[in-house]
Protein backbone atom coordinates (compact mmCIF):
# COMPACT_ATOMS: atom_id res chain seq x y z
CA UNK A 1 0.00 0.00 0.00
CA UNK A 2 3.11 2.52 1.17
CA UNK A 3 5.59 2.09 -1.76
CA UNK A 4 7.75 4.73 0.13
CA UNK A 5 11.18 3.16 2.00
CA UNK A 6 10.55 3.99 5.71
CA UNK A 7 13.07 5.86 7.26
CA UNK A 8 13.17 2.99 10.52
CA UNK A 9 14.70 0.78 7.28
CA UNK A 10 17.42 3.39 6.52
CA UNK A 11 18.54 3.14 10.37
CA UNK A 12 18.61 -0.01 10.83
CA UNK A 13 21.90 -0.39 8.43
CA UNK A 14 24.66 0.16 10.22
CA UNK A 15 27.56 2.33 9.16
CA UNK A 16 30.97 0.47 8.55
CA UNK A 17 33.58 0.40 11.05
CA UNK A 18 36.87 2.48 11.67
CA UNK A 19 39.96 0.95 11.78
CA UNK A 20 40.25 1.35 15.23
CA UNK A 21 36.68 -0.04 16.03
CA UNK A 22 38.06 -3.17 14.24
CA UNK A 23 40.92 -3.56 15.86
CA UNK A 24 39.51 -3.07 19.22
CA UNK A 25 36.74 -5.61 18.35
CA UNK A 26 39.98 -8.14 17.50
CA UNK A 27 41.04 -7.43 20.87
CA UNK A 28 38.44 -8.10 22.87
CA UNK A 29 37.79 -11.32 20.93
CA UNK A 30 41.51 -12.61 21.61
CA UNK A 31 40.98 -11.55 25.26
CA UNK A 32 37.85 -13.44 25.40
CA UNK A 33 39.32 -16.29 23.65
CA UNK A 34 41.99 -16.56 26.22
CA UNK A 35 39.26 -16.39 28.92
CA UNK A 36 37.39 -19.12 27.72
CA UNK A 37 40.78 -20.98 27.67
CA UNK A 38 41.71 -20.41 31.04
CA UNK A 39 38.03 -21.38 32.70
CA UNK A 40 38.09 -24.33 30.79
CA UNK A 41 41.57 -25.41 31.25
CA UNK A 42 41.38 -25.11 35.21
CA UNK A 43 38.60 -26.80 35.20
CA UNK A 44 39.83 -29.73 33.11
CA UNK A 45 42.85 -29.52 35.17
CA UNK A 46 41.08 -30.25 38.89
CA UNK A 47 39.49 -32.84 36.89
CA UNK A 48 42.68 -34.79 35.70
CA UNK A 49 44.60 -34.56 38.98
CA UNK A 50 44.27 -32.95 42.77
CA UNK A 51 47.92 -32.80 42.71
CA UNK A 52 47.81 -29.81 40.02
CA UNK A 53 46.13 -27.99 42.45
CA UNK A 54 48.66 -25.05 42.42
CA UNK A 55 48.49 -25.61 38.50
CA UNK A 56 44.20 -24.82 38.55
CA UNK A 57 45.04 -22.00 41.22
CA UNK A 58 47.07 -20.02 38.58
CA UNK A 59 45.03 -20.50 35.31
CA UNK A 60 41.75 -19.77 37.95
CA UNK A 61 42.88 -16.47 38.63
CA UNK A 62 44.17 -16.02 35.20
CA UNK A 63 40.66 -16.32 34.03
CA UNK A 64 39.27 -14.22 36.81
CA UNK A 65 42.20 -11.29 35.58
CA UNK A 66 40.87 -11.67 32.48
CA UNK A 67 36.97 -11.72 33.01
CA UNK A 68 37.39 -8.34 35.01
CA UNK A 69 39.12 -6.83 31.93
CA UNK A 70 37.06 -8.19 29.45
CA UNK A 71 33.62 -6.76 31.70
CA UNK A 72 35.16 -3.51 31.81
CA UNK A 73 35.75 -3.93 27.91
CA UNK A 74 32.31 -5.24 26.83
CA UNK A 75 30.82 -2.10 29.55
CA UNK A 76 32.44 0.37 28.25
CA UNK A 77 32.74 0.17 24.72
CA UNK A 78 29.61 -1.76 24.31
CA UNK A 79 30.99 -4.23 21.57
CA UNK A 80 29.19 -7.20 21.71
CA UNK A 81 26.84 -8.65 24.52
CA UNK A 82 27.92 -12.49 23.32
CA UNK A 83 31.29 -11.35 24.66
CA UNK A 84 29.15 -9.66 28.27
CA UNK A 85 27.15 -12.79 28.81
CA UNK A 86 29.87 -15.15 28.17
CA UNK A 87 32.10 -13.16 30.55
CA UNK A 88 29.50 -13.06 33.16
CA UNK A 89 28.94 -16.98 32.79
CA UNK A 90 32.52 -17.60 33.08
CA UNK A 91 33.10 -15.56 36.24
CA UNK A 92 30.32 -17.64 37.65
CA UNK A 93 32.30 -20.86 36.58
CA UNK A 94 35.92 -19.26 37.99
CA UNK A 95 33.80 -18.10 41.44
CA UNK A 96 32.98 -22.14 42.15
CA UNK A 97 36.71 -22.63 41.09
CA UNK A 98 38.14 -20.35 43.60
CA UNK A 99 35.42 -22.15 46.22
CA UNK A 100 36.61 -25.72 44.63
CA UNK A 101 40.53 -24.49 45.54
CA UNK A 102 39.91 -23.17 48.86
CA UNK A 103 37.90 -26.33 49.80
CA UNK A 104 40.42 -28.54 47.99
CA UNK A 105 43.28 -26.88 49.62
CA UNK A 106 42.08 -27.42 53.10
CA UNK A 107 41.30 -30.79 52.85
CA UNK A 108 43.96 -32.01 50.53
CA UNK A 109 45.21 -34.93 52.06
CA UNK A 110 41.47 -36.60 52.02
CA UNK A 111 40.74 -36.11 48.29
CA UNK A 112 43.98 -36.96 47.50
CA UNK A 113 43.73 -40.31 49.02
CA UNK A 114 40.13 -40.57 47.55
CA UNK A 115 41.22 -39.70 44.20
CA UNK A 116 43.95 -42.55 44.20
CA UNK A 117 41.41 -44.84 45.85
CA UNK A 118 38.71 -44.35 43.38
CA UNK A 119 41.53 -44.90 40.53
CA UNK A 120 42.17 -48.12 41.88
CA UNK A 121 37.97 -49.28 42.34
CA UNK A 122 37.22 -51.16 39.37
CA UNK A 123 33.63 -51.78 40.58
CA UNK A 124 30.95 -49.36 41.96
CA UNK A 125 31.10 -51.07 44.95
CA UNK A 126 34.41 -50.50 45.41
CA UNK A 127 33.83 -46.61 44.48
CA UNK A 128 30.88 -46.90 47.29
CA UNK A 129 33.65 -48.12 49.70
CA UNK A 130 35.71 -44.91 48.81
CA UNK A 131 33.38 -42.36 49.43
CA UNK A 132 32.50 -43.99 52.54
CA UNK A 133 36.13 -43.57 53.53
CA UNK A 134 36.10 -40.16 52.00
CA UNK A 135 33.33 -39.71 54.08
CA UNK A 136 34.55 -40.51 57.73
CA UNK A 137 37.93 -39.24 56.93
CA UNK A 138 36.28 -35.74 56.42
CA UNK A 139 34.94 -33.49 60.03
CA UNK A 140 31.19 -34.10 60.92
CA UNK A 141 28.64 -32.22 60.35
CA UNK A 142 27.70 -29.04 63.12
CA UNK A 143 24.73 -30.07 65.07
Amino acid sequence: MNSNPEPAQQQRTRAPLSEAAKASLARTHTLFRMFVVSVLGAFFVYQLDVNYLWLTAILTAASLALGVVLLVRAIRLRESKLVLIGTISGMVVSAILVLLIVVTAVFFDEIREYQACVGRALTDQAQTACRVQLEKSLPAQLP
